[in-house]
């Protein structure tokens, strides 16, 4: 079959958030955009195997644990009936909604969408290969935008229906009576969470010492709790050393914490230990991008690397992995390559975990702040104080603002407690705008609400706050 040779302005490999937002940006801005991927649906994992789906997931298993949770209220449901087919009909139509729309908007862009692997040729050409053959593609600017993939670890038996990455698991071809997760990461655990509801027993090992390293352990510890109540096991500091394959499919995992070891029997894994960036079979080798040892490319504040037309994107940048982090490089990568003054300059990148009750930080942590002997003051609410949260039967939160010693501007912002997710704009905001204590204190928050809580961490911190009482510093 002979081979097509074209030319692009702008070629994007990878149709995820960071890449449909460079493709989408690209041709706004006037740009003749060719944007590859390896799969029909655009929207990359994030849309297709992991952010969407995960949280249509988790929407199911809060109401289900929400019918459960105002029992104690008076309000009295039956045992839910799961039809998983449903679930997964609804998981699927929320996704090819949005699949579609992305199709839609680079038609009417005029993007053009080829659907093949990608891999360079030189720093100018790239060889795409589609299911009708090969087409050599230069160009004047690329932007790689592959993303990751779940990593693994070593042991675990090859090829076996019940031992899943991620995205096994949000297919949900059955729900296991016992489950296990390894790793007590953010994806462990909002997995953990929605196979709880649909009817897992589960239990989470981490081999450090606590769930979700990094983040800071007081907003952990309202999650660790419910979770202790909700999972069957919680084993942290321990490592998993082997699963093998049982003769009725089940499988044995073989454990170490410290002096002890013990085995378990699972009816399903789940391997949730990080990812892993798709750098491996781009070709880089014939251009002059070097990866680091672990795969991750090296790009400047315009996201540019080492080549100047050729940009870098997302999860192949290094951490954080987060889409909402690809989205504004890809429009970063996509100003620069127009000729406009672009650059990542983004002060905070707010992370979320989806669980229940969520956790959400941005800016500076206190983990952070005291590693680096980075000076600081903190305001801090307690939910218990807050209407809302009483209101809606949940007293476990907690908002807390770091703020400068001398300027009083905010560093950093952590919040746990339902819709910690959607609260936490309002810090990123912040930070970015510079706003100190008072900014924030005196801005009037709606009652009662769960955003006030920020307000009212602001004023713990000024020593204006009415909804507790705090002796005055002498």
């Amino acid at each position: 079959m002979e081979r097509k040779i074209l030319h692009a302005e702008v070629v994007i490999i990878g149709a995820g958030p960071g890449g449909y937002a460079a493709a989408f940006r690209a041709a706004d801005l006037g740009k003749q955009v060719t944007l590859i991927d390896k799969n029909i649906a655009l929207g990359g994992v994030c849309l297709n195997h992991g952010c969407i789906p995960s949280k249509a997931l988790l929407h199911l298993a809060k109401v289900i644990d929400e019918a459960r949770g105002v029992s104690k209220h008076g309000i009295h449901f039956g045992a839910p009936r799961i039809d998983l087919s449903e679930v997964r009909n609804f998981k699927s139509k929320v996704v090819s909604q949005l699949s579609r729309g992305i199709s839609q908007m680079a038609k009417a862009r005029k993007v053009n969408v080829i659907h093949g692997t990608a891999s360079f040729l030189s720093d100018t050409k790239i060889l795409v290969s589609t299911s009708d053959g090969e087409i050599e593609l230069s160009f004047d600017h690329a932007v790689i935008a592959t993303g990751s993939s779940p990593a693994s670890i070593p042991g675990l038996p090859k090829d076996h229906k019940h031992v899943m990455t991620s995205t096994e698991a949000l297919d949900l071809a059955n729900i296991p009576g016992r489950l296990l997760v390894i790793g007590g990461g953010y994806i462990g655990l909002e997995m953990g969470t929605v196979y709880r509801a649909l009817g897992s027993s589960v239990t989470i090992v981490e081999f450090m010492p606590n769930l979700l390293p990094g983040a800071d352990q007081d907003l952990v510890k309202p999650l660790y709790r419910k979770l202790k109540k909700d999972f069957e096991n919680i084993y942290l500091s321990t490592k998993v050393v082997s699963v093998d394959s049982q003769k009725n499919g089940s499988l044995k995992v073989s454990f170490e914490s410290g002096d002890k070891a013990f085995s378990e029997i699972y009816d399903s894994v789940l391997v949730s230990v990080g990812r892993r960036p798709n750098s491996k079979s781009l070709g880089l080798e014939n251009t002059r991008i070097s990866p680091d040892n672990r795969g991750f490319i090296s790009v400047n504040e315009k996201q540019q690397t080492c080549i100047p037309t050729i940009f870098a994107i997302g999860d192949i940048t290094g951490d954080p992995m987060l889409a909402h982090k690809a989205t504004h490089e890809g429009k970063v990568a996509a100003e620069v390559i127009a000729g406009l003054p672009a650059a990542f300059d983004a002060k905070a990148i707010p992370a979320v975990i989806f669980t229940d009750p969520e956790i959400a930080w941005a800016g500076l942590t206190e983990t952070e702040a005291k590693a680096k002997e980075i000076p600081y003051e903190k305001g801090e609410f307690p939910w218990a104080a807050s209407g809302r949260s009483l209101a809606i039967g949940r007293n476990e939160g907690r908002t807390k603002i770091l703020f400068d010693p001398d300027t009083k501007r905010v560093l950093g912002i952590g919040i746990v407690g339902p819709n910690a997710g959607d609260l936490i704009g309002e810090g990123v905001l912040a930070i970015e705008m510079g706003a100190d204590a008072e900014d924030i204190s005196l801005t009037i928050h709606p009652h009662p609400t769960l955003t006030e809580t920020i307000a009212n961490a602001a004023e713990v911190f000024a020593g204006t706050i009415t909804d507790l009482y705090i002796p005055p510093k002498k």
